[in-house]
């Protein structure tokens, strides 16, 4: 069947004879945006021909969110029709990019006009039709471009009819090239039918390194409740080791219905401190200060002398309620009913929470529960917080959180928004193209080399790196794996060493990490015996097996070597042992290249042979070089693609190599 004939005729009328296809990156079509840092690179590629042999030109287009004109960057040709530019970020602000691309009419002549002169060919004639090509860019132009360009053009028809042998330099002069490349004719040009968009975070969103900690249980008696003065006390701890996040579970009251006694028992005893997740009681909500944590001018000074450390602090945002929140007293309609009348608690069944009410987002007040939402982020930002851990977003709507973070982010383009969404993949990826800046893993119960390899390589090899960062935690509150409880030291070390290398944004909930807390509540559960959720600790910071020193030199290695600090670079290599896992990451110059190796089993000490690609790292396989472990000061000399490699467990199961 024949098209129509007006199809026919709007084609061949817009003359638009270049197809665009292929644009990378580009997230569902353009659906959402992708992410990059304050000052990066944007690298676009585009599959761009047309019917016939003529030249094609195409500019990458791009602008700030703020700004109405495009800047506009030539792409240039790479292969097999696919082309590359890109532009920089320097503003903390969305940017817009897309592409144009057209038939270069001058350049597809001048191609054919200097084939047909060196051949010896009559080009009179076109001399004549080149100089009408001039011509026009002239009209286009103005001021002394237009004038130059005249002068070309000028100059063509005066050579018409000589034999003048500077013909052809003329033809290929770099400034006849520059100027009718300023002005070329794009009334038939093809536009990439989307205007893609980019979210520009700042540095602390593709690098950091996160400590969570429990401020009731900065205190050196467990009977006694923390305060901020007392987390004070902690900040030099937490700062030697070299961390720049500090993350604080919830700091707001906490309810007492329902309340939960210590290892999730009901009902609690008197003393029993409850969730700080049962967010709200008599004295507030999510806009409150638990009053024996301290005031909101402690908290000032907490994050002041925080500040002073180099530590920025981040929030616990937890959108649900205790039975004692204010919300619940004056808004019961932001809860979901049963049918006795009742507030529905949360569930997982067989599990019952009866210390916390969801909130129920589909009902008929629901524009003024999303403004007092986001009124609680708002509120914190406006005390000079800019980091907030999501709890549990993917038990939100999805349209609710590509609103709020856009509504925070217009005001506070520096606000970064950690999702803790341990839940399927698509759901992860899907909130991270909503906006969350980084998003918890599945790393933690990657534990294999085959688990880790496929993993990571999906996260930093595929276009998912463009939208999604992973920040890896071997464990949480919620999360003591079979393999730490099992592992004890080792396998405490082996985790912290591959969060820490594999991932440029990685945390760790301590005290309980660095004292290789691994006691569960049962054999299967990946709860701790005595977990902090429901009580108060006094950790002995000063342990003798504390791991402090070893995370001090590990977070030192991350600050002092760049390739650590990003995700892209990850590159895996083969080992001829299964429990050695072997992986670079390397500076864009290869002016620093950081080899990490783990032994994965905590039980045994294992060898094996570690084949690298010394072409790619610009070493001669002929010539010995030097590996240095960053993490005991030793230094081998190597010499080859393959070397050899041995770990104990009982003493560090890694390298951490600096290859010189």
């Amino acid at each position: 069947m024949n098209p129509p004939p007006t199809d026919v005729a709007v084609a061949a009328s817009t003359l638009s004879r270049v197809v665009i296809e292929a644009v990378e990156p580009e997230i569902d079509a353009g659906r959402f945006p992708i992410k990059r840092i304050l000052g990066d690179a944007v690298s676009v590629q585009a599959d761009i021909f047309a019917d016939g042999h003529e030249v094609l030109a195409a500019d990458l287009l791009y602008r700030t969110s703020s700004a109405t004109a495009w800047q506009e960057t030539p792409m240039r040709f790479v292969d097999n029709d696919r082309w590359q530019g890109s532009f920089h970020v320097t503003k903390l602000e969305p940017y817009f990019y897309t592409i144009q691309a057209w038939v270069d009419a001058f350049q597809t002549w001048a191609r054919d006009f200097l084939k047909k002169y060196e051949a010896g060919q009559d080009v009179s004639v076109d001399l004549l039709a080149g100089a009408d090509l001039v011509k026009a860019a002239a009209a286009r132009a103005r001021g002394l471009d237009a004038r130059e360009l005249e002068g070309f053009a000028s100059e063509f028809k005066r050579l018409s009819s000589s034999k003048d042998r500077s013909l052809a330099a003329l033809i290929r002069s770099a400034d006849l090239a520059d100027l009718m490349a300023c002005y070329p004719d794009r009334a038939a040009a093809t536009n990439h039918p989307r205007e893609l968009r980019i979210v520009v975070d700042r540095e602390k969103a593709r690098f950091s390194s996160w400590y969570e900690m429990f401020p009731r249980s900065c205190t050196s008696d467990a009977a006694k409740h923390g305060t901020f003065g007392d987390c004070i006390g902690r900040l030099d701890y937490i700062a030697a080791m070299g961390f720049d996040v500090l993350y604080l579970p919830p700091i707001h009251p906490i309810g007492t219905s329902g309340r939960k006694g210590k290892n999730n028992t009901f009902p609690p005893l008197p003393e029993d401190t409850g969730s700080p997740w049962a967010i709200g009681s008599a004295e507030g909500g999510h806009k409150s200060i638990h009053p024996q944590l301290g005031t909101l001018e402690d908290f000032r000074v907490l994050q002041s002398e925080a500040a002073a450390r180099g530590l920025e602090l981040a929030l616990d945002i937890a959108y649900q309620c205790s039975p004692d929140h204010p919300y619940v007293q004056e808004h019961e309609e932001w809860f979901r009913h049963r049918p006795d009348g009742s507030i529905q608690y949360a569930e997982n069944p067989p599990k019952k929470y009866e210390d916390i009410y969801p909130i129920f987002f589909e009902n008929e007040h629901a524009r003024e529960l999303l403004e007092e939402l986001k009124s609680v982020i708002t509120y914190w930002a406006g005390h000079g917080i800019r980091i907030f851990r999501v709890d549990n977003p993917h038990t939100k709507p999805f349209a609710f959180w590509e609103w709020l973070i856009e509504e925070v982010r217009r005001e506070y383009p520096d606000a970064i928004f950690l999702a803790e969404a341990f839940t399927r993949p698509k759901i992860m990826y899907r909130l991270a193209k909503l906006g969350f800046t980084q998003s918890y893993t599945y790393f933690a119960w990657k534990n294999t080399k085959w688990e880790l390899t496929q993993y990571f390589t999906e996260l930093s090899q595929t276009p998912v790196r463009d939208f999604f960062r992973g920040n890896l935690w071997p464990n949480t509150p919620d999360i003591l794996t079979e393999y730490l409880q099992d592992g004890g030291p080792p396998a405490f070390m082996a985790r912290l060493v591959l969060a820490a290398t594999l991932g440029a944004n990685y945390g760790i909930y301590g005290p309980a990490f660095e004292l290789c807390e691994n006691r569960a509540v049962t054999r299967g559960s990946e709860e701790y015996w005595d977990s902090e959720k429901y009580q108060i600790r006094a950790w002995p910071t000063d342990h003798a097996y504390s791991l402090r020193n070893l995370i001090t030199r590990v977070n030192q290695v991350r600050r002092d070597n760049l390739a650590l600090q990003t995700d892209g670079n990850l590159q895996f290599h083969p080992v001829d042992n299964d429990q050695i896992i072997a992986y670079t990451k390397a500076t864009a110059d290869r002016s620093g290249i950081i080899l990490t190796i783990v032994n994965l089993d905590f039980r045994y000490k294992q060898s094996g042979w570690v084949q690298l690609p010394l072409d790619s790292f610009g070493l001669d396989p002929h010539q010995p070089f030097q590996v240095e472990d960053m993490l005991s000061g030793a230094r081998y000399q190597w010499q080859g693609a393959r070397n050899y490699v041995e770990l104990d467990p009982s003493q560090t199961p890694a390298h951490i190599f600096k290859i010189r």
